[in-house]
Order: C-alpha cells, then sequence, then structure tokens
C-alpha cells in the first residue's frame, strides 16, 4: 500500500493549516503551479516557517494561499518561501 500525505478530499494538513488563529494579520496571495494537495502542503510547509505566521491553507483550486501572521509578512520573504517550494508567488489577491 502506497502512503499519502493527502487527505481523501486532496488537502494536505499541518499543524499550522488547521490553528485556529486568533488576531493578527490575514492575507491572501495567488500562487501559480499548485494542481494537488501535495503542493498545497509542500507551500503550506514552506510558509509555515516564516516567523510570525500562525496559519497557511493553501488551495490549488483556486491558487490561493491565507496566511495568517502576528504582523504584516515581509512579501519578498513569501516570494522566497513559496519558491523554495517550487511554485511561484503571482501577488496578493
Amino acid at each position: 500500500m502506497t502512503s499519502s500525505c493527502c487527505t481523501p478530499d486532496g488537502s494536505c494538513g499541518s499543524a499550522a493549516s488547521t490553528a485556529a488563529a486568533e488576531g493578527g494579520v490575514t492575507t491572501v496571495y495567488k500562487v501559480s503551479g499548485m494542481t494537488c494537495g501535495h503542493c498545497e502542503g509542500a507551500v503550506t510547509q514552506e510558509l509555515s516557517a516564516l516567523d510570525g505566521v500562525t496559519a497557511v491553507k493553501a488551495v490549488a483550486a483556486s491558487g490561493e494561499v491565507t496566511v495568517t501572521s502576528a504582523a504584516a509578512l515581509d512579501e519578498e520573504a513569501v516570494r522566497v518561501a513559496v519558491d523554495e517550494a517550487g511554485y511561484e508567488l503571482v501577488g496578493t489577491v
């Protein structure tokens, strides 16, 4: 049997993606290249590692990634994290 990080609904989870963040700044980014739950997980993992990030929800179908953080994030840091995951940050929504 092959294991997968993806759930039956095609999403990938992590502690950061499911954490309910209270307060903070929420920003929605447009990311190109995500096609599946594994992609969502890769982007979530990289963005969750940024200082101050409290929650990340990536949706491959729309290409949108919602990031909640304690304070506004530096867009260049977000761009680098998305690039490290293998995708391209298009901008904010």
